[in-house]
C-alpha cells in the first residue's frame, strides 16, 4: 500500500530542528548507519542521533577526515565506504554483517551536486552512480541486518528532482552532459528508489522514505563557485543565506523525523519535506516544493529498481 502524498499535520516544521523531532525520544540500544554523517546536513544528523541515545555508525570515503569531525562524539564509529566503488560498498556491508547487529535505521545522505562531468565504474556518470546506484547497492547489501520488524531506511533526495525525470534513454548523460540536470535525474532516482523498496519490503516490517531536507548551504555545494550562489538567488550580497534557506540542524530534521516518527508506524514510501509528508507540487518553485508526478510513479520505480538490479549485478530483493 503506498502512503498518500499528504501532510499530516506534525507540529513540526520549517524551523524545526533534527533535536526538536527528537525530544523526548529515547533512541538507546538502536543503531543507525548514516552515509555522509561527517559533514554539512549528515553530521547535524548524527549529533541528533547521538543526543537522543543511539549509536551511529558513520562510513566515510576520507575516513580520517570523518574521524576528526566526530572527535569527541559518543557511540560512533567510522570505516572507510567508497560508494562509487561497489567493491568497496561490497566490503563494507559484509564487515558490518559480520558484526552480527542488528541495523535500525539507515540514512542515506551522501552525495555529490552539480559537479564537473565525471566517470566512474564502468562509465557511469557520478551522480547517478553515487547518489543512487552506491546506495541502491549498500541497501541490498545491508538488507540482512534490518531489525525484524521495524528498519526504517531514508533517502535524502531533494526539490532538484523537479528539473528531470529518469532519462531512460540516456541515464549516463553519453551526450550533452548537463550538470544541474544530472543532479537532477539522480534525486528522481533516490525517490523512487525509497517507494519500491517500501513496496517489497513492507511484509517483512520495512519502511523506506524520501525527503527533501530544504535548501540549505553545506559541503554539498562545493562544486558550484561563490558568484554563482549569489546569481542564483542563494546568498546576499553580504555573503549571509537567503530567507528561505535552513541551518543544517534545520536540515537534517526531515530525515531523522521520517526515521523515528511513531505517526510514520504503518506508512511508507512517502516522500517528506518540514518534516511531514509532502503534498503534490502545484508549481514549479523549489523553495515551496511539494514532489512532482514522476518521482513517486510505482511503474517508474519498478523499473528503475530492475534496472538498478542490471547495472550493480544484485538480486531483485
Amino acid at each position: 500500500m503506498i502512503t498518500e502524498q499528504r501532510k499530516l499535520g506534525t507540529g513540526f516544521g520549517a524551523r524545526s530542528t533534527a533535536d526538536d523531532v527528537l525530544a523526548g525520544m529515547d533512541l538507546a540500544g538502536t543503531t543507525a548507519l548514516v552515509t555522509g554523517g561527517y559533514s554539512g546536513l549528515g553530521l547535524a544528523t548524527t549529533r541528533a542521533l547521538v543526543h537522543a541515545g543511539a549509536h551511529v555508525v558513520v562510513p566515510a570515503r576520507r575516513p580520517d577526515t570523518a574521524e576528526d569531525a566526530l572527535r569527541g562524539l559518543p557511540r560512533t564509529e567510522v570505516h572507510a565506504l567508497d560508494l562509487a566503488d561497489l567493491e568497496s560498498v561490497r566490503v563494507f556491508s559484509e564487515r558490518f554483517l559480520d558484526t552480527g547487529r542488528p541495523l535500525d535505521i539507515l540514512i542515506n545522505g551522501a552525495g555529490m551536486m552539480a559537479c564537473p562531468e565525471t566517470r566512474v565504474g564502468p562509465g557511469w556518470e557520478a551522480h547517478f552512480a553515487v547518489n543512487h546506484l552506491g546506495h541502491f547497492a549498500l541497501t541490498q547489501r545491508l538488507r540482512p541486518a534490518f531489525a525484524p520488524g521495524g528498519a526504517r531506511v531514508v533517502a535524502v533526495a531533494s526539490s532538484g528532482h523537479f528539473l528531470s525525470d529518469i532519462r531512460w534513454t540516456d541515464l549516463h548523460f553519453r551526450t550533452g552532459y548537463d550538470r544541474w540536470l544530472a543532479y537532477a535525474q539522480s534525486k528522481t532516482a533516490n525517490a523512487l528508489f525509497a517507494l519500491h523498496l517500501n513496496h517489497l519490503g513492507a511484509d517483512q516490517g520495512l519502511r523506506a522514505f524520501a525527503v527533501h531536507p530544504g535548501s540549505i548551504l553545506t559541503p554539498l555545494q562545493r562544486h558550484i563557485p561563490r558568484e554563482e550562489w549569489l546569481a542564483q538567488g542563494w546568498v546576499a550580497p553580504d555573503g549571509t543565506p537567503a530567507v528561505g534557506f535552513k541551518s543544517p540542524e534545520q536540515g537534517a530534521a526531515t530525515a531523522v523525523w521520517a526515521a523515528t516518527s511513531p505517526l510514520l508506524d504503518g506508512r511508507g514510501g512517502a516522500y517528506c519535506q518540514d518534516c511531514d509528508i509532502a503534498d503534490p507540487a502545484t508549481t514549479d518553485d523549489m523553495l515551496i516544493g511539494g514532489v512532482k508526478p514522476w518521482a513517486v510513479d510505482p511503474d517508474a520505480a519498478a523499473r528503475l529498481w530492475d534496472l538498478s538490479c542490471e547495472l550493480t549485478g544484485l538480486s531483485a530483493f
